[in-house]
């Protein structure tokens, strides 16, 4: 009797697993599944990009202060205005999770 009740409950788990990792593929592997991936591919690529520049402008800054050269000035330019078209996008990657 013990028996009948272990492999009938071993069976149960072994099914509900055996369901949950088919579940998890099928989302995995759709539409959905790969616009996520892809997602979070790129913010990680843009969080690199945002750190290396930061870290560089930090250097440049250190670099400059050991060799008493002063920043050059950058002179403002007028803000072109916005097309019609363009003012549809969204403002930023990250509004697209």
């Amino acid at each position: 009797m013990i028996r009948r009740v272990f492999w009938l409950a071993a069976g149960i788990t072994i099914g509900v697993v055996a369901v949950r990792k088919v579940s998890q593929a099928k989302a995995n592997l759709g539409p959905q599944g790969l616009n996520r991936a892809v997602g979070q591919v790129t913010d990680s690529i843009a969080d690199f990009a945002d750190a290396l520049r930061s870290a560089m402008s930090e250097r440049e800054n250190d670099l400059r202060s050991a060799l008493g050269v002063e920043a050059p000035v950058v002179e403002p330019t007028a803000v072109a205005p916005v097309a019609a078209d363009t003012a549809a996008l969204p403002p930023t990657r990250r509004s697209l999770r």
